[in-house]
């Protein structure tokens, strides 16, 4: 499989898709009754609303999430190929991806998070251009403009404005005017909502969207056993990319070291930003399917021994497959 999905042809398209059908039947088995999706954060649904009970149905409910992933996945591939991350052009960054995003059932089902990442990877895909562009602030209010509405759909994507900062360090000379652009593009969106909330006389529901930068650390999250079981194939293809990483890294332009310490970055702060989310879900960990995708298709692009990259590649597949249906 991993052969074919080296190859830049559109059959691999519908081949994702395939892949990306075969990676939800579990989803299909294990369905709660009454599932009810929440898409934004209450910063934007105190005025809309929720939806109500039964207004996206389950099975609805997977099939979108199973078409969004896959869009997602071409989006990112395109992302990759045109900053020529992994070497050559190829749909390996888009079977990385479907393969994370599906790997355990909470990933399979409607949320801010899957939204959020549509706004990861149009960040992604303008952050990596910093390295080749002069003037870059009219870029970085737009960036901190995107950070600003992701938080409204999820608020731990906050974070992200620390990216943006973390770019300016990993490829540009210390600009104050750039960093302050990207911080009044993300304030110039909550001002306009603290606006509406002014005429709407609702100020003190304005602060409480704030609450959520006053939750302590938290010193666990409940996670099932299973859950860190299917880590393990993911664990081991990091390794191997960091191993294959260190051969390649300093025999690539300086472009391709810089991107990869911004994607390490970003992946530094989804991470911990999980106790900004009250309810401290396992689907938080959707943000950081992003850069561990492209690692992942670095790895595969580069590995030579086919049974041993093909092997581990299945073992992936099969153990995502297996934790959901038993």
């Amino acid at each position: 499989m991993i052969d074919q999905f080296r190859k830049y042809t559109p059959l691999n398209i519908l081949l994702l898709s395939v892949v990306g059908v075969l990676l939800c039947l579990g989803v299909f088995t294990h369905l709660p009754e009454g599932l009810t999706p929440v898409f934004f954060e209450p910063a934007i649904s105190n005025f809309t609303g929720k939806l109500y009970q039964g207004a996206v149905s389950p099975e609805l409910n997977a099939v979108i999430t199973l078409a969004l992933t896959i869009v997602q996945a071409l989006l990112i591939n395109q992302v990759v190929n045109t900053a020529n991350l992994v070497g050559r052009p190829s749909f390996l960054a888009a079977l990385m991806y479907l393969a994370l995003a599906s790997l355990i059932l909470p990933f399979l089902v409607l949320s801010p998070i899957l939204i959020c990442n549509f706004l990861s990877i149009w960040m992604l895909s303008k952050l990596l251009s910093l390295y080749r562009r002069t003037e870059i602030k009219p870029l970085m209010f737009d960036l901190g403009m995107i950070v600003a509405l992701g938080s409204l759909v999820y608020f731990p994507f906050i974070v992200m404005l620390l990216l943006l900062w973390g770019a300016l360090i990993i490829f540009r000379p210390f600009d104050w005017r750039e960093w302050l652009a990207a911080f009044i593009g993300f304030i110039t969106i909550y001002f306009l909502l603290g606006v509406l909330y002014f005429w709407l006389d609702q100020l003190d529901t304005f602060y409480r969207i704030w609450l959520p930068l006053t939750h302590p650390f938290p010193t666990s999250v409940h996670i099932e056993m299973y859950d860190y079981l299917v880590l393990v194939p993911v664990i081991l293809i990091l390794v191997l990319f960091l191993f294959t990483l260190r051969q390649n890294f300093f025999k690539s332009v300086v472009h391709i070291r810089k991107s990869f310490q911004l994607l390490f970055c970003m992946l530094l702060l989804t991470v911990p930003s999980f106790y900004l989310n009250a309810e401290l879900a396992v689907n938080h960990f959707l943000l950081c399917v992003p850069p561990i995708a492209i690692y992942m298709a670095y790895y595969f692009n580069y590995a030579t021994k086919r049974w041993f990259y093909e092997s581990v590649f299945a073992l992936l597949l099969l153990t995502s497959i297996y934790f959901q249906f038993f």
